[in-house]
């Protein structure tokens, strides 16, 4: 009995002993522990997950998308949660696009989850929306509806980083980047997500969209043009800018390159790329030597005949410079006339008179050697090296005629800009407005004067020198339009690439400002090696009117039409001065254009234009002197009056395209 005892004893003990160590382990959990192992179920049980932003859209200045960020929807089901199983498969089926035979099999089946990747935009799950048992998960997606219009202006976003890599998408990055909301989701012991009316939720904010000044349908004008010429000329590639002289607004920015099959893939190169303007900069010394009174309009330098051996040593080392004309020119030449023919001769003559940091000092002054400050990231700031670093009698005379410094097709931009806008430098910008969600605007572009370049008298004199250069006898006579008279000067080059210039190839170019009385557009062309013919007047200008000619016969291009309406003034008994060039005179009629007096011819004839693209066949109709009313988009499909009819000049054509 006695060993019964102790066992029953023992046993006692031991099984206190255990309830002790329990109620021990019981105490430690739940007052010790116990905060800490609520934590870690209430983590099991809930999942905390971020709430994507929308990203902000980019918008040209008309409103058309150019980069958008679209919601996009992954689809689950779970069979247990389903109520309505055949309200819930009709709805699904159609919405989803899955036979309703097989949707029918899986929520019978075993399935615990059925998962839908798709993606499904909000229309495509607006029926099931909300329906028990339907799980979505939304992303966002990044696109360009535009495809490859201003793509390296544009740039490109990272779905993996959720950054913009390049363009205006890294630039404005910060701007176009939302907020994260947060949302926390219940889950079962299968990790099963559920929805909950009580979840915390942080509600995401959507990125602010941006409007830019760009004009899609200008844009359009200018990649096609440029396509159209390179292609031509056999070109390694080209750059298209057109500005606002009133704003510095950038309207189009166009850029090709060889061996980049897709724009998307080219370098935004009228920001990045610097090249050497050739005779498109001759108007920036001739402003200097007007500033400082240097020159007057009777001066003249003899043009050697378009041939001079300039001497450049001294007396120990006597050395001579060989300079060249194009266009070989007999006697003696003003400034005027010099910039009118593009004399290398008599600008190399008329620079000798200017100190290196009087001239240096002008071409700062226009913007060159120094960043134009406009919205995008690895813009290049030119290249102008310091006086004190020119070489004597070669350095001045040689950036007279456009070389020993690069530009920018925006400095140039910017720089002509500022003729047009009697001397005023504005900083351009692709900025036009920044708003929010809600359609509130946040910011909105005005024009930023960044000097006083030249004085407005001085401004005024240089369009007049321009307004020679593209007359009867100018470099640029083949930029001018049928109905509207344009400013502009011609620009060639040998080309200057990786430290070096090399023989043979060249970069033609040339700047207008349009129209010629009260500037709105700066248009600046550039051919990189045009194979044939490589002069400016011969290439780049050819390109630029027949690009103005689409932008007068699109829609929306941002022209002011109402301005082109005053005829210009026609003055018969005012007497060229000796320093201009008197040019022809051309009247601005009202919009549509329509032929002069003397040109238009009673009952011209309707032409055919079936099967030509709108903007073909606009432009065709307005140089004969109709009005026009489009009616759709792409080639035309009929007109009224047909072909073949008789109209006056200013009768109307109403065109029907696809």
């Amino acid at each position: 009995m006695a060993r019964v005892a102790a066992r029953l004893t023992l046993l006692q003990i031991g099984l206190a002993l255990g309830l002790v160590a329990i109620l021990a382990r019981a105490a430690q959990l739940q007052l010790v522990q116990g905060q800490h192992w609520a934590q870690e179920a209430d983590r099991e049980r809930r999942a905390r997950e971020v709430l994507p932003a929308r990203r902000g859209m980019l918008l040209d200045r008309n409103g058309v998308p150019l980069a958008v960020t679209q919601e996009y929807y992954h689809v689950g089901i779970a069979p247990n949660e389903v109520r309505d199983r055949r309200a819930l498969v009709r709805a699904a089926a159609s919405a989803l696009d899955v036979p309703v035979a097989e949707l029918e099999r899986d929520l019978s089946g075993d399935k615990r989850y059925l998962y839908f990747h798709g993606p499904f935009t909000a229309v495509d799950v607006q029926p099931i929306r909300g329906m028990p048992g339907i799980h979505l998960e939304s992303e966002y997606r990044r696109f360009y509806p535009a495809r490859g219009l201003a793509r390296p202006i544009i740039g490109t976003y990272s779905a993996d980083s959720g950054r913009g890599i390049s363009g205006l998408e890294l630039a404005l990055d910060s701007v176009l980047t939302g907020t994260p909301g947060e949302a926390v989701v219940l889950k079962d012991r299968a990790g099963r997500r559920y929805d909950s009316p009580s979840r915390v939720t942080r509600l995401p904010e959507p990125g602010l969209d941006i409007v830019l000044t760009l004009d899609a349908e200008l844009q359009d004008i200018a990649e096609h043009g440029l396509d159209e010429a390179v292609e031509a000329m056999h070109a390694r590639g080209g750059d298209v800018v057109f500005l606002d002289p009133r704003t510095g607004e950038v309207l189009a920015s166009a850029s090709r390159q060889e061996g980049a099959d897709d724009p998307s893939e080219g370098r935004p190169s009228t920001v990045t790329d610097p090249f050497e303007p050739g005779s498109t900069a001759k108007l920036f010394t001739a402003a200097a030597l007007l500033t400082h009174q240097l020159v007057d309009s009777s001066d003249r330098v003899f043009a050697e005949n378009g041939e001079w051996d300039m001497p450049v040593g001294d007396a120990r080392r006597p050395r001579v410079r060989r300079i060249h004309d194009a266009h070989r020119t007999q006697g003696s030449l003003t400034l005027a006339q010099a910039i009118q023919v593009s004399s290398n001769v008599a600008m190399a003559k008329f620079s000798l008179r200017l100190q290196p940091a009087l001239q240096f000092d002008a071409l700062r002054d226009f913007g060159f050697g120094s960043p134009t400050g406009v919205e995008f990231p690895g813009e290049s700031r030119g290249r102008l090296a310091r006086p004190d670093r020119w070489r004597d009698r070669i350095s001045g005379p040689s950036i007279a005629m456009g070389y020993e410094f690069g530009v920018t097709p925006l400095q140039l931009a910017a720089a002509y800009g500022a003729i047009a806008n009697d001397g005023v430098l504005l900083a351009p910008s692709l900025v036009l407005s920044i708003r929010d969600a809600d359609g509130r605007v946040r910011y909105r572009h005005h024009p930023e004067p960044v000097r006083q370049a030249i004085s407005p008298v001085i401004a005024a004199r240089l369009r007049e020198f321009l307004r020679g250069a593209v007359g009867e006898g100018g470099t640029g006579e083949r930029a001018q339009l049928v109905n509207y008279t344009l400013l502009g000067k011609t620009g060639t080059a040998v080309r200057f690439e990786g430290g070096r210039y090399i023989q043979g190839e060249y970069t033609a170019s040339f700047a207008a400002l349009f129209p010629a009385e009260t500037p709105q557009l700066v248009a600046i062309v550039k051919i990189d090696d045009p194979k044939g013919e490589y002069y400016g007047g011969l290439t780049a200008a050819p390109v630029t009117r027949r690009m103005l000619d689409q932008a007068l016969s699109a829609r929306r291009v941002a022209i002011d039409r109402s301005r082109l309406v005053t005829p210009a003034p026609v003055d018969t008994t005012h007497e060229a001065q000796p320093d201009q060039t008197p040019s022809p005179t051309r009247v601005v009629v009202s919009w549509p254009p329509v032929p002069s007096v003397d040109s238009a011819q009673p009952g011209a004839l309707v032409p055919n234009l079936v099967g030509v693209p709108v903007r073909r066949a606009a432009v065709a109709l307005h140089r004969r002197g109709f009005r026009v009313v489009l009616h759709g988009v792409g080639k035309v499909t009929r007109t009224s009056p047909a072909a073949g009819d008789s109209l006056a000049p200013r009768d109307t054509v109403t065109v029907w395209a696809e």
